[in-house]
């Protein structure tokens, strides 16, 4: 007997934009860093971390979003 691979949630590589969330939020974050490197290179980290977190934030509300 053969087993066909189950399709999860048919999310196709090529429709999923969810993975850029992340991306954008991390250049986004980088971005709003270079605004604060003169004041502190925390903050720079800081922001770039922040940037992180709303991109899989973000990323996790399109899959959850999608898969409805």
């Amino acid at each position: 007997m053969k087993r066909e691979a189950s399709n999860m949630g048919n999310t196709n590589k090529k429709d999923d934009k969810s993975t850029w969330a992340v991306g954008g939020g991390l250049l986004l974050g980088l971005g709003v860093g270079f605004f604060f490197l003169k004041e502190s290179a925390l903050a720079f980290v800081g922001s770039i971390f922040i940037g992180l977190g709303l991109g899989l934030m973000i990323a996790a509300i399109i899959s959850r979003v999608k898969q409805k």
